[in-house]
């Protein structure tokens, strides 16, 4: 009988050995290996600050009004509220011990395509890594680049305001097991090279499915419904369905990219709420970057 239940305790203990090692392979940050990043050469640094104006650094990251100063002072940005708790944007400025100025291209490169800070802790996706995962080490040794040129600051942001179980990183590793990937949202059929540079543009950098897509009860994006909109995740207003099925669907590509530059519909209303800040940031684009944004647009799947 002894033997009998010291074999159980024996295959209990393996059970639970087994179980803690897949949860640990689960949720444990994986980092890219550092030659991802390596003999990138020297970043394109005008490369860099085009996409910089993509992701809209500055919207999230800099102190409220700064768009409208030119003020590049990445020192941190407004409180984020979600229901998930309040997130505060962090320092990404150069400075090297509020900011980033210390990171290597590696920790960043991380951050930016893995969620990972420069301690090796799971990134909450408030930071849109889910996005990011889908751009090039080239753009962000770009973005790198420009992002050291600009003024350090030496301001700290709060700890963010989580409620248990949301303020255990561990939990991460599973959503990121269910939902970061770097493959494409959609499957276009026959796309041109302006379509995959505008999938590139939305998909990756310029993370328009952060708050154009719905989500589920975890908080990733609900199957099916790519830019689809839904309620807007601070809580204000809803978020427009941007598919040729939702509300901008009579909109022509034409009427898309001259929205984006200039702010005005088709029928001559503006820009309104959040969409102001990310309206000013494509405006700073080149046209052939609107232009594509548009023709994607376009070419999604549509969804009413």
């Amino acid at each position: 009988m002894a033997s009998k239940l010291a074999k159980l305790a024996g295959a209990a203990v393996l059970a639970v050995a087994a179980g803690a090692g897949v949860f640990w392979f689960i949720t444990a940050p994986k980092p890219l290996p550092e030659q991802v990043f390596a003999d990138l050469g020297p970043p394109d640094l005008a490369h860099g600050e085009r996409l910089f104006w993509t992701g809209g650094c500055i919207s999230c990251h800099a102190p409220k009004g700064a768009s409208d100063r030119n003020d590049l002072t990445l020192s941190g940005g407004e409180p984020l509220q979600t229901p998930f708790g309040t997130f505060h944007p962090p320092n990404i400025s150069p400075d090297p011990k509020a900011g980033i100025g210390g990171w290597s291209l590696a920790v960043f490169g991380n951050a930016m395509l893995r969620g990972i800070d420069d301690e090796g802790r799971h990134l909450y996706p408030s930071f849109p890594y889910g996005s990011y995962a889908r751009m090039s080490a080239k753009d962000v040794n770009d973005l790198f680049g420009y992002l050291k040129t600009l003024p350090p600051s030496n301001a700290v942001a709060p700890d963010h305001e989580l409620a248990f179980p949301f303020n255990l990183r561990v939990l991460l590793g599973g959503w990121k097991f269910l939902y970061l990937n770097d493959r494409p949202r959609v499957a276009l059929a026959e796309a041109d090279e302006k379509v995959k540079r505008g999938q590139y543009l939305v998909e990756g950098p310029g993370h328009c499915g952060e708050c154009h897509t719905p989500r589920d009860s975890l908080g990733g994006f609900s199957s099916g419904r790519w830019l689809a909109g839904g309620p807007n995740p601070e809580g204000k207003g809803r978020i427009p369905n941007i598919t040729p099925g939702g509300e901008t669907g009579s909109w022509s590509a034409e009427d898309i990219a001259a929205y984006l530059e200039t702010g005005m519909t088709p029928d001559f209303d503006s820009v309104g709420g959040t969409m102001v800040e990310v309206q000013k940031n494509m405006a700073r684009l080149p046209a052939e970057d609107r232009e594509a944004i548009a023709a994607y647009l376009k070419a999604v799947p549509a969804v009413r």
